[in-house]
């Protein structure tokens, strides 16, 4: 009743960063969050994802920092649901090596801060620019 599917990613331009905002189930699927000429900095996921597949989660958040060389932030729920499905959290950021630079511990809700340097990531990007390489594949 209140969403519908789109047709185009989502780019927000804040304070000098480009935020690629994309959800849950995009997560699986890296062609989603391809990052062709850098167009973003900061990639982020709000999801449901449950416990039975943490490992998952915590994998491919990690991956997508590495393949498009940016910030990842998984943001997820915690409790359980409707369909009695269990939820543990595991919000985390990562840095584009792969680096875990701030999570929450399992099943606690709050907030988790990491400083992030743009100028550090441009920096990476110039030294190791094998976003140069890729095909211009459009969904």
């Amino acid at each position: 009743e209140h969403f519908s599917a789109g047709n185009t990613r989502l780019i927000i331009p804040y304070r000098g960063w480009n935020i690629c905002l994309l959800i849950c189930y995009d997560l699986r699927f890296p062609v989603w969050s391809r990052n062709i000429q850098n167009e973003y900095d900061l990639l982020i996921y709000v999801a449901n994802w449950p416990s039975s597949r943490r490992l998952v989660w915590d994998t491919l958040l990690c991956a997508r920092a590495l393949e498009n060389q940016c910030y990842v932030c998984g943001v997820n729920r915690t409790g359980s649901d409707g369909y009695h499905l269990e939820y543990n959290g595991g919000s985390k950021i990562y840095s584009a090596f792969g680096k875990e630079t701030a999570s929450l511990p399992d099943g606690q809700e709050g907030i988790a801060t990491a400083v992030l340097s743009l100028s550090s990531l441009r920096q990476f990007r110039e030294k190791f620019p094998v976003w140069k390489e890729a095909d211009a594949f459009h969904l």
